[in-house]
């Protein structure tokens, strides 16, 4: 919890703001796993604090909550073409991804139950950035995402816009996103010669 608090805190995620009968307050709580090795053994023991998206209010807390989802049919196309020319494949897993996303509407989320900051219990978080729960969190992770690869010289797809494309002379790399996951020819972005 503490490790989880500290990225949050590290990535400027919410401000503390004082709780006033016109705001709506969301509720938080923690969610515990245990992370496992393949061979069974404890690997370490994880917590992620969460939104209580269910809380939220449409148009008040949200207004946008889907997110582009690659296609079935383009992650097959993609895959059989870059097997017929041996391209290699990557897939990558953004650690913390949704906390990238920044809301554009107000959200305030009560402190987290059993680590609220004692100089100011009654404080409530105001969100800058989303976290997991919140319904507009894989919008807002996307959304900035795309806004990056587009800024570099990728370009979306028409017929499907988690897949992005970057040509530089004669090398080629692929992207196809899905919420917080990417498939790509190369997991550190280097160029693919086609």
């Amino acid at each position: 919890m503490k490790e989880e608090l500290e990225a949050l805190h590290r990535n400027q995620t919410w401000e503390l703001v004082p709780r006033t009968p016109a705001i709506h307050v969301i509720g938080s709580k923690w969610v515990l796993k245990t992370k496992l090795k393949p061979d069974g053994s404890l690997d370490r023991l994880k917590a992620r604090l969460v939104a209580k998206g269910y809380h939220q209010v449409d148009g008040l807390d949200y207004t946008k909550s889907y997110s582009l989802v690659i296609k079935p049919g383009t992650i097959r196309i993609v895959l059989s073409i870059a097997l017929v020319h041996k391209w290699s494949i990557h897939q990558l897993d953004v650690k913390n991804a949704f906390l990238h996303g920044f809301v554009s509407e107000d959200i305030y989320m009560e402190q987290p139950p059993g680590t609220a900051n004692p100089q100011y219990p009654s404080l409530v978080f105001k969100l800058k950035k989303a976290i997991y729960g919140l319904k507009q969190a894989p919008c807002a992770w996307f959304d900035r995402f795309s806004i990056f690869l587009l800024k570099y010289g990728f370009f979306c797809s028409l017929a499907d816009p988690s897949l992005f494309i970057f040509h530089s002379n004669s090398d080629t790399l692929i992207l196809l996103l899905y919420v917080d996951d990417i498939l790509s020819q190369d997991p550190l972005f280097l160029w693919l010669r086609i």
